[in-house]
């Protein structure tokens, strides 16, 4: 019944179309109704719904409309299936998402690093503006005295010449025909210095000067002259240097008398090379003024740069054409030459040029810019440079057949273009090169001389500063033996010890009875050794107590306690006792030389107020002074052997203690005294507590 249904449909005249209620209906052969169907986007600019696509159920085709497309949120088509999936399931998702705890850990590292970064370049900064305001690098010409060396040249007068230099350093030469190095020095703190008076009226400490100061003291390296600082006080501006003893590099060359092989000039040609290519990697960047005379050599043969830097220190340039003025401009590149007046302080290449004029006077151990078999002044030889004749005007390389390298490192380093010059690393590559490639490796043969001599230098110091050291302690020590700790201190800082009051200290004075039949008796030898091991005795046993021992003459012991540190009523405690082991280390002493006599040790005590303080410079002594330390004298002469003598000063302190026993002796009649009430000191209760 279906199949004669869509058959008698199918081959009706309408050929499936039928007529509904929408419109007419079309059924494909299968009886199924075939749809068109239209695609509506809301245009977000207007907010109207637009057809922009229409299906054709019969061709089963989507057909566009012409200008028209679909706004898509977020302007893409939307995934089939979500990326977390519809249900969250996908791993992925889960490992890409992060919990709000981790968000807010990873917001808070950043923003702790970010403020860590800013505290950071802060410190550097304050670091930077601290060190600028400092002023570590000012020099009072107060304290920059002249040395004995200046001196004797001004005496010298016309007896000497001093050859025309660019820098500091310059030849001396006498009328005895000796060399001697000289520069202008003075003495700075103690250490001979380089002085560069600088032609200014004043200097203004501008934050660019500033910088320039820190970046001078900042550069070290032992191929650089060290600053020491600099003077702005008018009209004394100047800037000190480390001072080398061997003078400059040109004075060196001009020195017949010293003996310059191929291995010392490659040494001080490598020097140049290490010291430039640090400075041209430092804050400073180039030199400017690089030749021969600011090429100094210290005691150990090692050369060093100076004049570097510090560009606002340096006058203006001069106008006028002396000789001495194109002298100084020999070294100079011809691109800085034809600049003239204006030109810039200096460049890189510039430096390289200068280096290659310096090689040449290295090599040819002859003046600046000697051409051979021509005699022309520094004027002239400056205008041939800079008229830029081809092939360029330069100094003679008439040099052995195996030195080449080194004339062609001389060529490319004054190349009339700057850009054909090498840099310093690449120099420094091919004077290694040519060292190497030499049979006496010349250059490491002088560098490991000069480095075992300053290993010897520096062992040769710290074995002098540990004698020094030595010394001093054993100066110290014997210090500390004459004075009182504290008044040895004192001194030591160079202060002045005053004279001190004391209220209240105590004293003791010991003598031997029949002391001077005794030593009418013996030898000088055996008095001396006597007197050495009984005070070796007493020094062992007073060092237990709080005393100080002011003195010995001859049989006598004077000790006191109580100064120069107080030590409230203790002083009368520490004697008595200290007396007490006396008595009994004499009861026990045997003289050497007579073993069977019993030395008789006779103590006078006597408490009260002395002054005190340090006499004399040569040979200083502290001394007592005051009527206590009479009595105290009286009291030991006016004492008996094996006995310990106290006044009644002494008793009345010594009986606050309650462990002291003491014997009345009586009134006695005492010269400039008169009548004294005096005591006998028997011992100490041994179950007493101390105090």
């Amino acid at each position: 019944m279906e199949m004669f249904l869509k058959t008698n449909f199918w081959e009706r005249p309408s050929r499936g179309l039928l007529a509904g209620v929408t419109g007419l209906l079309r059924i494909d052969q299968n009886g199924d109704r075939e749809m068109d169907h239209s695609l509506w986007d809301l245009d977000p600019a207007r907010g109207v719904f637009e057809i922009v696509a229409s299906y054709n159920g019969t061709t089963k085709k989507i057909e566009t409309i012409p200008g028209k497309r679909i706004h898509w949120p977020g302007n893409a088509v939307p995934r089939d299936v979500p990326f977390c999936g519809f249900e969250n399931d996908n791993p992925l998702c889960q490992k890409a998402s992060f919990s709000l705890l981790e968000i807010l850990s990873l917001v808070m590292t950043l923003l702790l690093f970010g403020i860590i970064l800013t505290a950071f370049f802060a410190y550097r900064k304050m670091k930077l503006e601290k060190e600028l305001a400092s002023e570590f690098w000012r020099v009072s010409w107060e304290d920059v005295q002249s040395s004995n060396l200046e001196k004797n040249l001004r005496s010298m007068g016309s007896k000497v010449t001093l050859s025309l230099r660019g820098s500091n350093y310059g030849s001396l030469l006498t009328t005895e025909g000796q060399f001697q190095v000289y520069a202008k020095t003075a003495y700075y703190k103690g250490n001979l210095v380089a002085v560069k008076h600088m032609n200014r009226k004043r200097i203004d400490l501008t934050r660019d000067v500033l910088f320039e100061l820190k970046h001078m003291r900042d550069v070290q390296n032992k191929h650089l002259t060290r600053f020491i600082g600099a003077c702005i006080d008018p009209p004394n501006i100047c800037v000190l240097t480390e001072y080398c003893t061997r003078g400059s590099l040109q004075d060196i060359l001009e020195n017949d008398s010293i003996t310059l092989d191929w291995m010392f000039r490659y040494s001080l040609t490598n020097d140049i090379v290490k010291g430039m290519l640090f400075l041209h990697h430092s804050a400073i960047t180039y030199h400017g003024n690089l030749k021969s005379s600011n090429c100094v050599v210290d005691s150990r043969f090692v050369l060093k740069i100076t004049d570097y830097g510090l560009e606002s220190f340096h006058q203006a340039p001069e106008t006028d054409d002396s000789h001495a003025l194109f002298a100084k401009k020999l070294w100079t590149a011809p691109e800085l030459l034809r600049l003239g007046t204006s030109a810039c302080p200096g460049t890189q290449k510039g430096d390289v040029y200068s280096f290659g004029i310096i090689l040449q006077e290295i090599a040819l151990r002859s003046s600046v810019f000697y051409v051979e078999g021509v005699d022309l002044s520094p004027k002239e030889i400056i205008k041939r440079v800079t008229s830029g004749e081809q092939p360029p005007f330069r100094p003679s390389t008439n040099l052995p057949s195996n030195l080449e390298e080194v004339v062609h490192l001389m060529q490319r380093c004054w190349a009339e273009d700057p850009q054909e010059r090498p840099d310093f690393q690449h120099i420094k590559g091919m004077l290694w090169k040519f060292n190497r490639e030499s049979n006496c490796n010349l250059l490491d043969t002088l560098l490991s001389r000069m480095e075992q001599y300053a290993n010897n230098l520096e062992e040769l110091v710290e074995e002098r500063t540990q004698a020094y050291l030595e010394e001093k302690r054993k100066a110290e020590a014997l210090l500390y033996q004459i004075l009182p700790h504290s008044v040895a201190e004192q001194l030591k800082r160079g202060e002045t010890v005053q004279a001190e009051a004391f209220d209240s200290v105590t004293i003791y004075f010991s003598d031997i009875v029949g002391f001077t039949a005794l030593s009418a008796e013996s030898t000088p030898m055996q008095v001396v050794a006597l007197l050495n091991d009984l005070y070796t005795c007493f020094d062992a046993i007073i060092d237990n107590f709080d005393v100080y021992k002011v003195e010995t003459i001859g049989d006598a012991y004077m000790v006191v306690s109580g100064l120069p540190v107080r030590n409230g009523r203790l002083h009368a405690c520490e004697i008595s006792r200290m007396s007490l082991a006396l008595l009994e280390a004499v009861r026990n002493f045997k003289i050497h030389h007579r073993p069977e006599q019993q030395l008789k040790l006779r103590i006078g005590i006597h408490s009260g107020p002395v002054c005190a303080g340090v006499v004399g410079l040569k040979m200083p002594r502290y001394c007592l002074f005051g009527d206590t330390v009479n009595t105290a004298s009286r009291m030991e002469s006016n004492g008996e052997a094996l006995k310990i003598h106290l006044s009644a000063a002494t008793k009345t302190i010594l009986e606050e203690f309650g462990c002291f026993e003491l014997d009345l002796r009586g009134d006695i009649e005492m010269k400039g005294k008169g009548k004294l009430r005096t005591y006998w000191l028997m011992g100490e209760r041994v179950s007493s507590t101390r105090g």
